[in-house]
């Protein structure tokens, strides 16, 4: 049986690969069911200390499988809502984990692909990816959190543009936004994200994740707030094996080797 999603764990690293590629890993029923059951089983697993998105083939994900849509088209609002949910459990976990999330792109990323690229914490591009929120193509306003994580990546006026009247764009613009982090030559992008994703998987953990919940909280939260939850998180921080390591390293002029705990 083939799966729409492929799930593989290696030097703490676990990777989810969009797994459609003959229809550019357009997301359909069951890749949205899979996806949510990956997401649950990542951010479960403890010896998962980071996590990577890609898409396997010739693009990252190409949206949402219009040719589904059009085959449910009476029953279509029903249907949106009943698979939407599943994708929507999966965004959760990602933004939800306490392991930094990175995106790998290349090809075509469009639609719910890019939001699911929004809802990483950080993202790595192959020069020949390109770009478009794309739903209003198709007569359809956004899902997956892309309302919700793209003004604050490109801020509202940008966002209403790429929303509103959607264009492709290439990945050096996308770095401009700030919507990848790295471009690199699409030969090397295997590579990069490798390099990258195992960085992040031997780092402080729990620092990692309370870094992100903080971030992630940071723009509904007043400063006084924020610096009170800013101290509470060191302090959790300074209960783990890996800042002691850290610290100790620092002192000892030595890189330090952290746990993850």
């Amino acid at each position: 049986m083939t799966h729409s999603i492929l799930l593989s764990v290696a030097q703490r690293v676990a990777t989810l690969s969009f797994n459609r590629p003959e229809v550019y890993n357009a997301l359909d029923a069951e890749m949205m069911i899979e996806f949510r059951a990956a997401t649950e089983l990542v951010q479960k697993d403890p010896g998962v200390r980071a996590v990577v998105l890609r898409g396997e083939g010739k693009a990252f994900a190409a949206g949402g499988d219009v040719s589904v849509f059009h085959q449910h088209i009476a029953e279509l609002p029903d249907v949106i809502v009943r698979w939407g949910r599943e994708m929507h459990f999966a965004i959760l976990a990602l933004r939800r984990m306490a392991k930094p999330v990175l995106a790998s792109v290349h090809g075509a990323c469009a639609g719910a692909g890019f939001s699911i690229l929004c809802a990483a914490d950080l993202a790595v591009a192959a020069e020949d990816a390109r770009f478009s929120l794309a739903y209003a193509n198709i007569g359809a306003s956004p899902d997956g959190g892309s309302s919700h994580c793209l003004p604050r990546l490109v801020g509202y006026k940008k966002a209403m543009e790429l929303t509103l009247l959607p264009e492709l764009f290439d990945a050096r613009t996308a770095r401009e936004l700030g919507l990848v982090n790295w471009v690199v030559p699409a030969e090397l992008l295997a590579a990069e994200t490798q390099r990258i994703a195992e960085r992040l998987a031997s780092g402080p953990t729990v620092a990692h994740g309370e870094a992100k919940r903080l971030i992630n909280q940071s723009l509904e939260r007043s400063i006084e707030t924020q610096m009170e939850e800013e101290l509470l998180a060191f302090s959790r921080c300074a209960a783990t094996h890996d800042l002691a390591e850290g610290v100790a390293a620092f002192v000892a002029k030595r890189k330090p080797v952290f746990r993850g705990d």
